[in-house]
């Protein structure tokens, strides 16, 4: 017990002293959503934090989708899906993501954390072998070790040491190597053709987490797949409807019977209540907008590329950022508290990374582009860095 509670209050201890400093910045309350503006403590920032990439929340047609679903569904439902828990609109939920993954079939859980926790562990067990990056998402971490499966890491987008671990491990067990396809703190993309002929060529399964790459990646927002070229050649597809599409949950999108397999055995599946008909409204409506104004798309690339070019430019360190996740690397946990709030004090909503969630003295403001952003947004931020870097020596 006295070790439990010194643990808390060590933890505690910390976040005071971070607040009496005027440096926390986490939990902060958003009080309206002026796209690329939100209001917090009365004040209008503009919105560097984002997952809404393509900028559809509050867009007025997936607003009347989830009140057109309340008005016929309600605000709940009867249980869990397997029981009585399915309705039309689920199954039209993921109809609508089958179709635009262009995939047999898809199955929908409460979030994209569970989706990840409760498929790895499902599909994947002992006797088996789950290969991750190394900077793959938490919840696959999480997935894999649950799993009880071996489990391997191999080097960050490394494809010789990835090859290395294919190697060393039995062909006569399963095996799946899963990465994100683009990576959530780093802003790069996921080698996937090269991953894929390594995985065929060992006899191996791929899983791809695309989180960030929905609406991000391709001409038409497919994403990786459609990035690369590929034609469904990944043999499990996962993502989110909590950061391009501005709802709730997460997807598995794959074969009919990879599907069932995971509708009849995913505890999280079988003991979930089913998601709100709102969730499932905005979610349907959101992919019929992303097809319907493909602007969208060609602003937010054009706005990443600018930002990106801008940044380079003035000497700051993006790492190998290609998409709308911007990391500016600045090293020292203080210096990144003190430079966030310089930045804050300049009405520009963004958030320090710090250790664990990255390798230690690699500290960084993490920046995510937006649909919403003109120019003159992207260039208002990057003065503001400008003028941080003659102050703090960030480059």
């Amino acid at each position: 017990m006295e070790n439990f509670l010194k643990k808390l209050n060590e933890f505690n201890q910390r976040c005071e002293d971070i607040k009496n400093a005027n440096l926390y910045f986490y939990l902060r309350s958003i009080e309206s959503i002026e796209e690329p503006y939100v209001i917090v403590n009365g004040r209008k920032m503009l919105m560097l934090a984002s997952y809404s990439y393509l900028s559809l929340i509050g867009h007025p047609l997936i607003n009347q989708y989830a009140i057109d679903a309340i008005k016929k569904y309600g605000t709940g439902t009867h249980g869990v899906r397997i029981l009585a828990g399915t309705e039309k609109i689920h199954e039209e939920l993921e109809e609508t993501i089958a179709s635009f993954k262009n995939r047999e079939a898809c199955v929908v859980f409460s979030s994209g954390y569970v989706t990840n926790l409760t498929s790895i562990s499902t599909l994947f067990g002992r006797g088996d072998v789950v290969i991750c990056d190394k900077l793959d998402h938490a919840s696959i971490v999480d997935g894999c070790r649950l799993s009880g499966a071996a489990f391997l890491r191999f080097n960050h987008n490394d494809l010789k040491d990835l090859e290395r671990k294919l190697q060393n491990t039995s062909n006569n067990r399963t095996r799946v190597v899963i990465v994100d396809a683009v990576y959530s703190m780093d802003g790069d993309i996921s080698p996937i053709p090269e991953i894929l002929d390594l995985v065929r060529k060992y006899n191996a399964l791929l899983m791809v987490d695309e989180a960030h790459s929905l609406g991000v990646l391709g001409k038409n927002g497919k994403g990786v797949e459609e990035y690369f070229g590929l034609n469904n050649d990944i043999d499990i597809l996962m993502g989110t409807l909590s950061k391009t599409i501005p709802s709730v949950g997460g997807y598995i999108a794959g074969s009919k019977i990879l599907v069932n397999y995971l509708k009849h055995n995913a505890r999280a599946f079988v003991f979930s209540a089913a998601l709100p008909p709102a969730a499932c409204g905005a979610a349907i409506a959101s992919f019929k907008v992303i097809e319907e104004e493909k602007w969208r798309i060609e602003k937010l690339s054009k706005n990443i590329n600018h930002f990106l070019d801008e940044l380079k430019k003035a000497g700051f360190n993006t790492l190998n950022s290609q998409t709308a996740i911007v990391p500016l690397i600045i090293g020292e946990e203080e210096k990144t508290l003190k430079v966030t709030r310089f930045m804050q004090d300049r009405d520009i909503f963004v958030l320090p990374v710090l250790h664990p969630a990255v390798p230690i003295n690699t500290s960084r403001l993490r920046m995510n582009v937006t649909a919403s952003m003109d120019k003159e947004h992207i260039d208002f931020v990057v003065d503001a860095l400008k003028e941080a870097d003659k102050l703090f020596k960030i480059t």
